[in-house]
C-alpha cells in the first residue's frame, strides 16, 4: 500500500504521544522553542503576500487565497523537522493516554512546555529577526502588518475567535494526521498543504500563528497592548484549538479506529513469517544477502 490505514496511522500517532511524554525537558523546550520560527515563516511570508493593498480593494477574496497558498511551508518545516507545536500535541498526547501509554501529568507538562517554548520562539523570531529587521517597518507592509493584527483581535467577537480556532486547529490536526498516514515526503508536503491552505484562507485563528501576526502589528503600531491580545485572542484561540485538534480529531479517531475490533496490533508494521513469529532482517535475505521482503522470501 502506499499509505498507512486510518487504524495504523491512529497507532503511529499513539506512538508519537509516546515518546513526547518521555522526552527530556530541555530537548522538549528547545525543540518546542525552534517550532515558533519555522511555522513564523510561513506566517511572514503570507502577510507579506498579503500586503497588495490594489487586491485589498479590489479582490479581498483572491488576494487571500493566494496569501494562504503560501502559509502552509510553515507546518511542513515543523512536521519534517519532528519539531513541537502546541497544536498537534493536542492530539498527540490525548491519543496516547486514551491508549493507556501515558498520564495526566505528561500531557500537562507536554502542554505548557509547548506552548510557552512556542510562545518564546516565536517572539523571538517576530521581534528580532522580523521586527528589528524591519520586514514590515514601511509602506503596504507596515499598513497591512497593523491591519491584519486588528482583523484578528480587535474586530471579531471574542466567541467568534473561539470558534474559528475550533476549525483552525480541527485541519491542522488533519493535515499532521495525514502526513502520518503518508509514506514518503512529497505525499506528507501535498498532505499539509490543501488543509491549512484551506484554514488560512477562510481566516480561521490559530494560537501559534497568531502569536506573530498579533505581536507584528502591535510592535508596528497597532491601537491595542499586549493585555488586550492575551484576553481577546490567545485565550479563546488557544481553547478553540485545543478543542479543535484535542477532541475532534484526537479523542473522535480515537474511539473510531482504536476501540473495539478497529485496533490494528502495536506490531502491525514489523515483518512477520509465514508461521506468524516475527522474522529478524536475516531470516527475511534473500539468498545474496539482500532483503526484499516477504513475497521473495514465500516463495
Amino acid at each position: 500500500m502506499d499509505a498507512f490505514t486510518p487504524q495504523q496511522t491512529m497507532e503511529l500517532l499513539s506512538r508519537v504521544g509516546q515518546k513526547k511524554s518521555k522526552m527530556r525537558l530541555d530537548k522538549l523546550w528547545w525543540n518546542s522553542f525552534l517550532a515558533g520560527p519555522l511555522l513564523g515563516f510561513g506566517c511572514a511570508i503570507s502577510l507579506s503576500t498579503n500586503s497588495s493593498p490594489w487586491y485589498q480593494e479590489n479582490a479581498p477574496g483572491l488576494i487571500r487565497t493566494i496569501s494562504a497558498c503560501f502559509f502552509p511551508v510553515g507546518l511542513i518545516l515543523v512536521v519534517l523537522t519532528g519539531a513541537d507545536l502546541y497544536t498537534s500535541n493536542v492530539m498527540f498526547m490525548p491519543i496516547a493516554y486514551l491508549h493507556k501509554r501515558c498520564g495526566l501529568k505528561d500531557i500537562a507538562i507536554s502542554w505548557v512546555m509547548s506552548f510557552f517554548g512556542n510562545l518564546a520562539g516565536m517572539l523571538f523570531f517576530m521581534a528580532i529577526i522580523v521586527g528589528y529587521g524591519g520586514v514590515f517597518s514601511a509602506g503596504a507592509y507596515k499598513e497591512e502588518a497593523i491591519k491584519f493584527a486588528v482583523a484578528k483581535a480587535v474586530t471579531p467577537h471574542w466567541h467568534q475567535i473561539f470558534l474559528k480556532a475550533i476549525g483552525a486547529n480541527w485541519l491542522v490536526c488533519l493535515a499532521v494526521f495525514m502526513a502520518a498516514s503518508s509514506r514518503e515526503i512529497s505525499s506528507k508536503i501535498l498532505a499539509i498543504w490543501w488543509p491549512i491552505m484551506c484554514f488560512v484562507g477562510l481566516g480561521l485563528d490559530h494560537v501559534i500563528a497568531n502569536m506573530f501576526l498579533v505581536p507584528i502589528g502591535i510592535f508596528n503600531g497597532a491601537p491595542f497592548g499586549v493585555g488586550y491580545y492575551i484576553w481577546k485572542s490567545m485565550i479563546p484561540a488557544l481553547l478553540g484549538n485545543t478543542i479543535g485538534g484535542g477532541l475532534f480529531v484526537g479523542v473522535v479517531y480515537w474511539y473510531l479506529y482504536m476501540t473495539g475490533d478497529e485496533a490494528v496490533s502495536p506490531d502491525f508494521d514489523k515483518p512477520y513469517s509465514l508461521h506468524g513469529t516475527e522474522s529478524t532482517a536475516d531470516e527475511m535475505a534473500g539468498p545474496n544477502g539482500d532483503h526484499k521482503g516477504y513475497a521473495e522470501k514465500a516463495a
